[in-house]
């Protein structure tokens, strides 16, 4: 491989999950658009719970191998991981690929020698876990971050290089949601039908996404807008919340607010959804890029966001940024009424970024980096 005009590499895109997290929203559009450019690509998952699929369909393209793995009772996180590591392991084969590429601390803990896309790094305080994320750092031959402060971070933890490749948007899907044609306005109508008017946070309810300082900040927009109910989306996850989750319940119920907590929405729906909120809340305390509040931007949303440098690196001034509870609040207040240049440049910036470039992109970065010729064996490399 000497260019993206060269041979077309067999790829390999590994992930952990067919539920609609990042990592995976990721693996799945840069799949299909490599597939487009005549890649033969093959995507690599845990089907957990008796999944059949993807909480998508996937172009027909892109092949795709989904390793059963069923649920089981009293397990503990630490235990389910391990096992996720040794299943995916087990059926994996590396040498029917040129490029073998993990999204995630688990598949590249399972496959060995490969090319490792992190997104953003965890902290974890057992010490199975702090060794996992550690080897799925330090383990891959080479490395790709989605934006500059994660490969910072890599540098200044690891003093590892990361090349930056940014997400794509699905610019058009959720553009035409956010459109005046009939159909996306009677799309919104039906959620704010259902929901009245609305803050949006996608991602579910858990520590990293902030959603007990959005909950909080809710309380004291209340206050000026009554009228506003605010609405959590998605969720699926490995880790188990439950004491966090408590922790909303009691603050939900010691301010005396009622959010709407949606769970998974159908994808088919997803963008509607967004396209219908008044604001698109962000207050993440960790990302690596923030694709949902990008697919917020195209939808014409004004979007508030967690003061953080990568979001910053990312967004630039097509946000409004928040450090605090009080700042959150009057940020929201302020972005119901949207300023059209702000929500432009939003547009422009989620147009700019396509999957196509990063799949191009990515392809490059493939020809610089092959697969080292005398890789570790999977089974030993995962263990050293």
């Amino acid at each position: 491989m000497t260019g993206v005009d060269s041979p077309s590499p067999r790829v390999a895109l590994l992930t952990y999950s067919t539920k609609p997290r990042g990592g995976v929203v990721h693996t799945l559009n840069l799949a299909e658009a490599m597939a487009r450019l005549g890649v033969d690509v093959t995507v690599w998952s845990l089907a957990r719970g008796g999944d059949e699929g993807f909480f998508r369909a996937v172009d027909p393209t892109v092949t795709l191998r989904l390793v059963p793995f069923a649920d089981r009772e009293n397990e503990t996180i630490t235990e389910r991981i391990v096992r996720s590591i040794d299943t995916l392991r087990d059926a994996f084969d590396p040498g029917d690929y040129d490029i073998v590429h993990a999204q995630d601390c688990i598949s590249a803990n399972a496959v060995g020698t490969c090319i490792r896309t992190i997104h953003h790094l965890d902290q974890f305080t057992t010490p199975i876990l702090v060794e996992c994320h550690e080897k799925a750092v330090v383990n891959p031959y080479a490395r790709i971050c989605v934006s500059r402060a994660v490969a910072d971070e890599v540098q200044q933890g690891w003093g590892l290089t990361a090349d930056v490749i940014p997400n794509g948007v699905a610019y058009q899907r959720f553009a035409d949601a956010g459109s005046e044609a009939a159909e996306a306005v009677e799309a919104r109508h039906r959620w704010t039908a259902k929901l009245g008017e609305y803050v949006l946070a996608v991602g579910g309810v858990e520590p990293r996404k902030g959603s007990i300082d959005l909950l909080n900040a809710y309380a004291l927009l209340r206050e000026r807008h009554p009228e506003l109910t605010l609405v959590f989306a998605g969720g699926e996850t490995l880790f188990d919340y439950r004491d966090y989750r408590a922790e909303f319940d009691r603050r939900r119920a010691e301010l005396d607010v009622e959010p709407i907590v949606l769970g998974n929405v159908p994808d088919d729906e997803l963008p509607s959804l967004v396209a219908a909120s008044r604001v698109f809340a962000f207050p993440s305390v960790k990302e690596g890029f923030g694709l949902a509040a990008m697919e917020a931007l195209a939808a014409g949303r004004p979007v508030v966001a967690r003061e953080l440098p990568i979001l910053r690196e990312v967004f630039g001034d097509t946000v409004t940024y928040a450090s605090t509870v009080p700042e959150l609040a009057d940020a929201l207040a302020e972005a119901l009424t949207p300023d059209p240049a702000r929500v432009e440049a939003g547009r422009a910036l989620a147009a700019s970024l396509t999957w196509e470039d990063a799949a191009r992109r990515h392809l490059e970065f493939y020809a610089r980096h092959p697969l080292p010729r005398d890789p570790m064996p999977a089974h030993l490399d995962a263990r050293r």
